[in-house]
């Protein structure tokens, strides 16, 4: 309502930064007197506009670096995601390592090996993601490379961690249908930490 008084004030209009803030009680800029620490200071967001509006130079640089912070913060995500991606291919190692020890029989086939191998991430798949990885590629025919590869970080910690159990759960000779279950309830009580836990950045979920 000030600013409307003052707008149709008549006569010539002096107002100084000193005198706005005391007349419309502003609290995003304020002046300061004194010979060093003196001088006029405002809230930034007001300092960028301001610089925009004096300088079209300030405003470009302005522009490309929000641009460059958000392409830092694109790449810093995109490193998160393949470092767990590749932490969860080394637990694979581990969980292959476990099912050639303790699963697979003497004197079989490479197909047979293949497909017992497959049986077995398809049972981390089921337990996580709720779907075989044929599931998916049926639900997805466009996207290229498979489930895991479009899961989220949350998803991704969640899958090494279960990788790791299901080869600690297949040296104790369980069977694949207990495994399942268990593994099904490790999924849902991290998958439900990790969600709930506010000081986590969440990535997109596929």
């Amino acid at each position: 309502m000030e600013f409307h008084t003052i707008k149709t004030e008549s006569g010539r209009l002096v107002l100084t930064p000193k005198r706005w803030v005391e007349r419309t009680n502003a609290i995003g800029i304020f002046s300061k007197s004194g010979r060093y620490g003196g001088g006029i200071f405002a809230h930034r967001d007001i300092a960028f506009e301001f610089g925009s509006w004096l300088s079209a130079e300030f405003k470009f640089y302005l522009i490309k670096e929000f641009q460059r912070l958000k392409e830092d913060e694109q790449r810093t995500k995109s490193l998160e995601w393949s470092l767990q991606r590749t932490l969860s291919k080394i637990n694979y190692r581990i969980h292959t390592d476990a099912i050639k020890e303790h699963i697979i029989p003497d004197a079989v086939t490479k197909e047979q090996i293949a497909y017992k191998y497959a049986e077995e991430a398809d049972l981390l798949n089921v337990a996580l993601f709720g779907k075989t990885a044929k599931q998916w590629r049926d639900e997805n025919p466009d996207l290229k490379g498979n489930i895991r590869d479009y899961a989220t970080l949350q998803q991704l910690v969640v899958l090494s961690n279960m990788e790791s159990i299901n080869a600690l759960l297949i040296r104790q000779e369980l069977p694949q249908g207990e495994r399942l279950v268990q593994l099904n309830h490790v999924a849902i009580t991290q998958m439900r930490s990790l969600m709930e836990n506010k000081n986590l950045k969440r990535s997109p979920i596929f």
